[in-house]
């Protein structure tokens, strides 16, 4: 018998969260049946607050199915089912795979449970934000799945198994679809920064979500009105120091992010763990040789990284970005998320960032310049410039595809973006084909890339439980 249970990897039994001060204050005080919840308004507060705890478990293994399968991230042994992704070689039965498709579609189930019930409350203002929510993260979440699987099952309600009709994979044009109808949606529905509390989807994270969206389908000048209305938004700008960005919680340049705590037992995080600490069990995100040149070419030495002064460095970024450990054999390890936790392997407190200001400049100069091979518009060199000038780089006076690309590899690095931008400029199948021949760290991996390799296998647990979903090519 088809059991939908195992299908989106999902608990039928919701955890309903206590209200409290602090919205990420998630801990369970009950189990409570799908059909004695959602009755009021507080109820549905709390499956909302629901939604975004399950949204936590998305960062703690996106790193592997995106950073590491581009020329940004190696692992630190190249060993095991971890460097099944840095070596383009996953298979369907690849545990990290199996999570990632799992997490996403038990955030889009929890949406899908707020959505069925909006009818109980009769607040127009809060039914109108809860829907906004509940279908932002619905639109994160099938954006995520899209991106790195190709079509997937687009499930906007709740299915039992007997609905055959979702069990199969929608084609990407029809996810898109439905992503976009969803994020049109919010749009028109959350309200901004001011009125809802941090960590909370708004108006303006609707609208660059969907911009993002519309770039990766070509549709510049759709994009291109989103982001003006982002960056004409006051609640957001630049933080004038890059390190800030991820140090300062709910800053100015921040438009989402998924929130946790230090050290604490239900809503703390390991990525920072899994991405930073060297010498242990983490440190399964290193920068590749080919990042950290790009960025500063004299902290490498044919294959071997060279410890530098980070003053010395022109880019301002690079001390962010790396950070030099003798005892990880003189390797460069990612600096960008490191945790003062007192507990580092699972209680980091560092929020994830989904969606921030600076990725907005450079997204607008990328919609302006409309899949072209340069631009010297000054509102797109403008928006460029001001990425450079915080890095403490010279400004240009006009900007190419390469160098875009270039600006987002150092600007947006280790936050997951590489590949999808690679696939997005139509430069995955050149970039990738190339690296993979290069030494790609200290012991020199290399592999051979076809593009089959850009997307991920379906996981096999779940092609073994329903027939419609069929294997992507090359697996």
């Amino acid at each position: 018998m088809k059991n939908y249970r195992s299908y989106i990897s999902i608990l039928l039994v919701l955890f309903v969260f206590s209200s409290c001060n602090d919205f990420l204050d998630l801990a369970p005080v009950s189990e409570i049946g799908e059909n004695g919840f959602y009755q009021n308004e507080s109820e549905l507060d709390a499956g909302v607050i629901a939604i975004y705890d399950g949204l936590q478990q998305v960062p703690e293994v996106e790193f592997a199915v995106t950073d590491l399968r581009s020329d940004n991230g190696r692992t630190k042994t190249s060993e095991g089912a971890w460097a099944q992704f840095e070596n383009m070689n996953v298979d369907p039965t690849n545990a990290t795979v199996s999570e990632y498709w799992s997490y996403n579609y038990n955030a889009i189930f929890r949406a899908n449970k707020v959505l069925e019930n909006l009818g109980n409350i009769e607040d127009g203002a809060k039914k109108s934000q809860f829907e906004g929510e509940a279908k932002f993260v619905r639109a994160l979440c099938h954006f995520n799945l899209v991106r790195n699987f190709g079509g997937v099952p687009v499930i906007t309600q709740i299915v039992g198994p007997t609905d055959e009709a979702f069990f199969s994979r929608n084609s990407e044009a029809e996810v898109y679809d439905a992503i976009k109808a969803d994020l049109i949606e919010a749009v028109s529905l959350l309200p901004g920064r001011s009125e809802i509390g941090e960590g909370r989807a708004t108006v303006a994270a609707a609208q660059t979500l969907l911009a993002k969206v519309y770039l990766q389908l070509g549709e510049y000048g759709s994009a291109k009105s989103l982001l003006d209305a982002v960056i004409s938004n006051p609640d957001y700008d630049l933080m004038g120091d890059y390190n800030d960005v991820f140090y300062v919680e709910n800053n100015k340049e921040i438009i989402f992010n998924i929130q946790y705590i230090n050290d604490n037992a239900n809503d703390s995080q390991n990525f920072s763990y899994s991405m930073t600490w060297a010498g242990r069990a983490g440190g399964l995100n290193y920068p590749t040789l080919d990042l950290i040149s790009l960025v500063y070419p004299g902290a490498v030495n044919g294959t071997s990284a060279v410890e530098v002064d980070p003053s010395t460095v022109p880019d301002k970024r690079f001390a962010t970005l790396f950070y030099f450990e003798p005892k990880a054999n003189n390797r460069y390890e990612c600096g960008k998320w490191r945790t003062d936790a007192a507990s580092p392997e699972n209680g980091g407190g560092n929020d994830w960032i989904v969606l921030r200001y600076g990725d907005v400049l450079l997204m607008r100069a990328e919609a302006i310049m409309g899949g072209g091979s340069s631009t010297s518009d000054g509102t797109a060199v403008g928006d460029f410039n001001k990425i450079r000038t915080r890095a403490g780089l010279e400004t240009v006076t006009s900007i190419t595809k390469q160098m875009l690309l270039d600006e987002r590899r150092i600007e947006m690095a280790f936050e997951n973006y590489r590949l999808a931008d690679l696939v997005r400029f139509g430069e995955a199948v050149n970039v990738m084909t190339a690296y993979a021949t290069l030494p790609t760290g200290d012991a020199g991996v290399s592999y051979k890339f076809t593009s089959d390799d850009l997307l991920l296998p379906i996981p096999q647990r779940e092609i073994n439980l329903y027939d419609g979903l069929e294997q992507n090519p090359g697996y």
